[in-house]
């Protein structure tokens, strides 16, 4: 396979569901091949599935990003790659620091920090052997500021955000981009239910009078707008709300 490609074939972290499954249709639709990761083997198969019929090209590959033994069996199946979506992620709970699960702060900063750190130590050497390589980091506005109840969340967003902005000073001369990509308020069918240990009032909750908070597709579309961007245009950070949200704690509610 040629450098030229490799840098077509995408892996998506998280791909079972949100933004990750949305961004594996529309990088798959702007002609990536896109490699679909998840733990939820039955879900990214039937996306993949979906994909391929559509006329595209994906393909499945159940991984848990925070087994670093496995994360390094991916690589070695995957020597070709050109962009790795760093999107596997979540938040759990929303207590106060005074009362929160440590086990719960633990949890998220191996989910959104380690599996990133994981994949992307992982990867970098195709990555950057494609001749043209991007990693994208899905962030968070609350990687960028905080709010009451959001510490162990907050914490583990920080975390990401300096790990995208560490690499890219490191690797700069390098055929690789880092794009970090800050979403705020987005509703998806899980975010917030997983959150909230499967709680569907506190869940709806969140986006309460929110006439249109952001949708998976919203940020896919971003995502997909930064990797086809021309080679030499590095879009660094980009934070993206709806309209209704000011900030992470500024948010237009029709009650």
């Amino acid at each position: 396979m040629t450098p030229a490609a490799a840098s077509r074939i995408a892996v998506v972290t998280g791909a079972s569901s949100g933004i990750g499954a949305a961004t594996a249709r529309r990088l798959a639709a702007a002609g990536y091949r896109v490699v679909l990761t998840a733990r939820r083997k039955d879900r990214i198969e039937a996306l993949a599935e979906e994909i391929n019929q559509a006329g595209h090209s994906a393909t499945a590959y159940a991984l848990d990003v925070t087994d670093r033994a496995a994360v390094d069996e991916f690589a070695s199946a995957f020597r070709m790659i050109g962009v790795l979506i760093n999107n596997a992620g979540g938040a759990l709970g929303a207590d106060p620091v005074a009362t929160g699960d440590p086990a719960d702060w633990r949890q998220m900063y191996e989910t959104n920090v380690i599996g990133t750190l994981n994949l992307t130590q992982a990867l970098l050497p195709a990555l950057s052997a494609s001749g043209d390589g991007t990693v994208v980091v899905v962030s968070s506005t609350a990687g960028h500021a905080t709010y009451e109840g959001g510490a162990g969340y907050v914490a583990a967003k920080h975390g990401v955000h300096v790990l995208a902005e560490t690499l890219r000073l490191e690797i700069v001369g390098q055929p690789v981009r880092v794009i970090e990509i800050a979403p705020g308020m987005v509703k998806t069918d899980e975010f917030a239910l997983t959150r909230f240990d499967g709680d569907q009032e506190k869940a709806e909750k969140v986006y309460e009078g929110v006439a249109e908070p952001l949708t998976a597709d919203d940020v896919a579309d971003t995502i997909t707008w930064t990797v086809t961007r021309p080679s030499h245009v590095n879009i660094d950070l980009l934070v993206v709300r709806p309209r209704a949200q000011a900030s992470n704690t500024k948010v237009h509610r029709e009650l």
